[in-house]
């Protein structure tokens, strides 16, 4: 029986991740679960002994649907494609340890070098990502010290918590168990250094949640404990991770799948040119004001109505008014909220999910 040819833009429903467990151990990479779910299709896409492979190409509708866009346009392409070449990982230097002065060696460099969006002699818009050449050292080559899982353990997890969670004890699983700082844990989770600072919250909202999301929907599972000398009023400084196969998760989810359980995107405008006239009218106060906006409604997966958007913004403008300077933190701080209400939703349907987003706002998780 004839195999039919794959394109190079067409995915493989059951890929597989090789990551480098360096890759794994980078810091403070505070991403969306979108451009995390990207980075992982990306690396399901490359083939880690083939340099040659880095770039890869995504159809337009698919790319759309990972970065779960209700609305497309040009302006949100070109947004989204800064966003991506923002993206930055730190890892250690190889001495890895502090000096006698206190210092200690770290290497930051950007995750991605180019993003292209075309159209093809077919008809076809396309989007092409590279890598940039700091990490490909980190992405190929892998000889020793990485580990591998099938793609679809990603696809279900809605979280960076959870998605994070999965690789940092999947690189452990034969070795069953792993222990770790809660200040690297957090590190690692890319938490900010505020977040989830109370330990009850960082139980029900980091542990907790990774724990049932791990065992519903990937291939481990995981128990906990706390090892270790406490510190000052009982302060947790260490946690131990017990590691185990899961055989009982919902099911696997392939890429196809995952794509037809997307929302179709809305085609805002005809993609035949990189401007929108509209946007040239616009002043620079309203500009950034409407930038703003739409990085809010990213961060409740562009669910609610502009005028709702502006309401939410308002709200943590008057309860964090620390963050209105921030567009990161105020999109996690968001994205958080949201990512809570679609926790409690799924338990107990709420009337106005709106409304009870609206009553997250000022609240510690």
């Amino acid at each position: 029986m004839a195999i039919k040819k794959q394109k190079s833009h067409e995915l493989a429903p059951n890929n597989w991740v090789s990551k480098s467990n360096a890759l794994n151990e980078v810091r403070n990479n505070r991403m969306t679960i979108s451009q995390i779910r990207l980075f992982t299709i990306y690396l399901s896409k490359i083939n880690p002994m083939n340099i040659g492979s880095r770039e890869v190409t995504f159809k337009l509708e698919e790319y759309a649907k990972i970065m779960q866009f209700k609305q497309l346009n040009t302006t949100r392409l070109m947004k989204t494609a800064d966003d991506l070449l923002g993206l930055t990982v730190t890892y250690w230097d190889k001495t890895g340890e502090y000096s006698s002065d206190g210092l200690r060696g770290f290497m930051k460099c950007q995750i991605f070098k180019r993003f292209r969006f075309y159209k093809n002699d077919e008809g076809e818009w396309l989007v092409t990502i590279d890598c940039h050449d700091d990490v490909v050292k980190l992405m190929f080559d892998l000889q020793r010290y990485y580990f591998k899982y099938q793609l679809w353990n990603a696809l279900q997890l809605t979280s960076p918590n959870q998605q994070r969670m999965y690789e940092i004890l999947k690189q452990y699983e034969f070795a069953g168990a792993r222990e770790v700082k809660v200040t690297d844990l957090r590190e690692l989770l890319g938490l900010k250094p505020g977040e989830y600072s109370l330990w009850q919250n960082f139980k029900v909202r980091v542990l907790d949640a990774s724990q049932e999301a791990l065992a519903n929907y990937t291939d481990i599972k995981f128990t906990w404990e706390v090892t270790g000398k406490r510190g000052k009023g009982g302060k947790i400084n260490k946690i131990k991770f017990y590691i185990e196969k899961n055989d009982n998760y919902v099911r696997k989810l392939t890429f196809d799948d995952y794509l037809l359980e997307q929302m179709q995107p809305i085609l805002e405008e005809k993609l035949e040119g990189f401007e929108r006239p509209e946007d040239d009218c616009e002043d620079e106060p309203t500009k950034r004001f409407n930038e703003r906006l739409r990085l809010f409604g990213e961060a409740c997966n562009d669910e609610f109505s502009r005028e709702e958007i502006i309401v939410l913004f308002n709200k943590v403008r008057d309860r964090e008014p620390q963050l209105i300077y921030d567009d990161r933190q105020l999109y996690h701080y968001l994205n958080d909220r949201y990512n809570e209400m679609l926790r409690q939703d799924k338990k107990s349907p709420r009337k106005s999910r709106f409304g009870y987003l609206k009553s997250l706002i000022g609240q510690e998780l």
